[in-house]
């Protein structure tokens, strides 16, 4: 009965929180769930689609835990992005460390005084150790993992220092550790707990169906076929659009037909 009135009573905690600051009505039933379970004291991988709202998860218990939160975003206009967002919503105070920012020594030290509650990171800033030491004197609350399936085995060769993420963690106190991802299998997802040393870790599994989208099978004879059909079909399509090839000359080759 006890361990219900806590989950009750964080419930209650967080969709204020959510409500009061960011102006959500309602928490989806994955994003309460793990969010709950950071509140606790335990690790959380949650696999959510692409718009489902990841972020949600770590932004409203960061809330309500005492320290900052840093969140390991491997893309710096994601990072903007998220920054933005939290500035707007005036949810603590948000900064990004990064190769494009300049500022960085008074990002981290406005961290460690408790006058900013957010902290982005690339994967690469946390390899280097002066950063990590910053970043422990803060006594950080929350850490977050964007795109963790860069931690699995496939993954090695775009970003290696996702490997070391395991070692800043414990490095910095192994505070409650949500790992984000829009999809992963059961071994990744396997890979990515034993990578990071996530422990009471709970699995949040909402699956990647997407019915706004359609796949589409096209059969070429020939080379130029293929690439005559490509560029008449990007070139008539409204809006914005990506083409994805295999390589960067084909990549600049069809820029110039488009």
């Amino acid at each position: 009965m006890g361990v219900r009135d806590g989950f009750g009573l964080r419930a209650r905690r967080l969709r204020a929180v959510a409500r009061k600051v960011f102006g959500w009505r309602d928490l989806r039933p994955g994003q309460l769930e793990a969010m709950r379970h950071l509140l606790g004291g335990g690790d959380a991988l949650v696999v959510m689609p692409t718009g489902s709202g990841k972020s949600a998860v770590y932004q409203v218990p960061a809330l309500l835990l005492d320290g900052p939160t840093v969140v390991v975003s491997p893309l710096i206009a994601l990072q903007r992005d998220q920054v933005a967002g939290l500035r707007e919503a005036d949810a603590g105070g948000a900064v990004a460390v990064n190769s494009a920012q300049a500022g960085t020594e008074a990002s981290l030290e406005s961290v460690r005084a408790g006058r900013t509650e957010f902290v982005f990171l690339s994967p690469e800033q946390l390899a280097r150790p002066e950063t990590v030491e910053r970043l422990r004197a803060a006594r950080p609350s929350l850490i977050a993992i964007d795109e963790a399936h860069c931690v699995s085995a496939w993954g090695h060769d775009f970003r290696p220092d996702y490997l070391r993420l395991g070692q800043v963690i414990e490095r910095l106190g192994h505070p409650p550790v949500v790992a984000l991802t829009a999809t992963a299998t059961p071994s990744v997802r396997e890979e990515i707990v034993t990578a990071l040393g996530l422990s009471d870790v709970r699995q949040i599994v909402r699956g990647f169906d997407r019915p706004n989208l359609d796949l589409e099978v096209r059969r070429f004879v020939s080379q130029e076929d293929l690439r005559r059909a490509l560029v008449e079909d990007a070139a008539s399509r409204p809006g914005l659009g990506l083409v994805y090839v295999a390589t960067r000359r084909a990549a600049e080759e069809y820029a110039a037909a488009l």
